[in-house]
C-alpha cells in the first residue's frame, strides 16, 4: 500500500519536506537571535544612559558629531540664552505635557538648542519660567537630532509660532535665523522649578518596530514548519485513500474517450 512512496512525485515531495524543515528551522532561530541582540542591545543602552550620568561632562565640541557612543553623554556648554520654543505632545511620568527648548547662542557662532525641562498641560507660553539672562553654562545629556515620526516624535504641521514637532536642526533652521548644532541638551536638573527630561538612548538600539518584525518573522518561520509537516500527511492521506478505493474496486476509471465505438442508435430510435 505504500509503495507509491517510491514513486519519482514522492521521491521529490519527502525530498522538499526534509530540506524545507530545517532550513525553516534555522531562519526561524536566525530571527529568533536577532530580536534577542535588539532586547540585549537595548539593555545595554538604558544602562549606558544611567552610568554615562555619573560621568564627567565633555565640552560640546569633542563629543560630536552624535553616535551611539557618544549618545547620552554628559556634556557642557557655555552661552547666552536666545529663542524660546515650546515642543508639545511629550509624556513624561504617563503624564500629558510639553518640553521648554531654548536655543543657547554659542562663541562658536551656532546654538545649540537645551530643554530647560518639562511642564503639564497644553503648550502656554505665560506658564513658562523666562530663561536666564547674561552668560550661562549649561550641563546635561547629549542627544542625537529627532527624526519626526520615529520613536514618538510627532510629525504634525501647522502649529502655532513659538512651537516645534521635533528637535532637529533641520527642523530649527527654518525658525531662527543662525546656525544649530546637530544635536540636543537636557539639562540634568530642571531649569526654574520644572522636571528635568531624562535622556533616552540613541537610536537604533531600542524595542522598535524592526525589533518586533524580527520576532514576527521568527512566528512565520516556525509556522511554515508546521504547514509544511501537515501538507504532508494530508497528501498522504489521500494517496492512502486512492490505494485503498483502488483494491476495493472503486476508483474512477481512467478516461479512454476515443477508445470506445460511439453507440449506434437502435432501430426504435429511427
Amino acid at each position: 500500500m505504500y509503495r507509491f512512496l517510491l514513486t519519482p512525485r514522492w521521491w521529490g515531495i519527502n525530498v522538499f519536506v526534509l530540506l524545507s524543515i530545517p532550513f525553516c528551522i534555522f531562519m526561524g532561530s536566525w530571527q529568533l537571535g536577532r530580536f534577542e541582540a535588539r532586547v540585549d542591545d537595548h539593555r545595554d543602552a538604558e544602562a549606558r544612559v544611567v552610568s554615562d550620568k555619573r560621568e564627567e561632562a565633555r565640552p560640546l565640541d569633542g563629543l560630536l558629531p552624535v553616535t551611539k557612543a557618544t549618545s547620552g553623554k554628559q556634556t557642557t556648554a557655555t552661552g547666552r540664552y536666545d529663542t524660546q520654543l515650546l515642543v508639545p505632545d511629550r509624556k513624561l511620568d504617563d503624564k500629558d505635557g510639553y518640553y521648554v527648548l531654548t536655543l543657547l547662542r554659542t562663541d562658536t557662532g551656532r546654538a545649540l538648542p537645551v530643554v530647560r525641562g518639562w511642564l503639564p498641560g497644553t503648550p502656554d507660553p505665560a506658564e513658562v519660567p523666562p530663561a536666564p539672562t547674561g552668560e550661562v553654562t549649561v550641563t546635561g545629556a547629549l542627544q542625537a537630532s529627532e527624526t519626526p515620526g520615529n520613536n514618538g516624535v510627532s510629525a504634525r504641521g501647522g502649529l502655532p509660532g513659538g512651537q516645534t514637532a521635533a528637535i532637529s536642526s533641520a527642523s530649527l533652521v527654518n525658525l531662527v535665523e543662525y546656525d544649530v548644532y546637530d544635536a540636543w541638551v537636557t539639562l540634568n536638573r530642571g531649569d526654574s522649578g520644572m522636571k528635568a527630561v531624562p535622556a533616552t538612548a540613541p537610536g537604533g538600539t531600542g524595542l522598535d518596530l524592526k525589533a518586533f518584525q524580527n520576532l514576527g518573522y521568527t512566528a512565520e518561520w516556525f509556522a511554515f514548519v508546521g504547514f509544511v509537516i501537515f501538507m504532508w500527511f494530508r497528501l498522504l492521506r489521500r494517496e492512502l485513500e486512492f490505494a485503498r478505493d483502488a483494491e476495493l474496486g472503486l476508483a474512477p476509471e481512467p478516461d479512454t474517450a476515443g477508445e470506445r465505438e460511439p453507440e449506434r442508435p437502435s432501430p426504435s430510435a429511427v
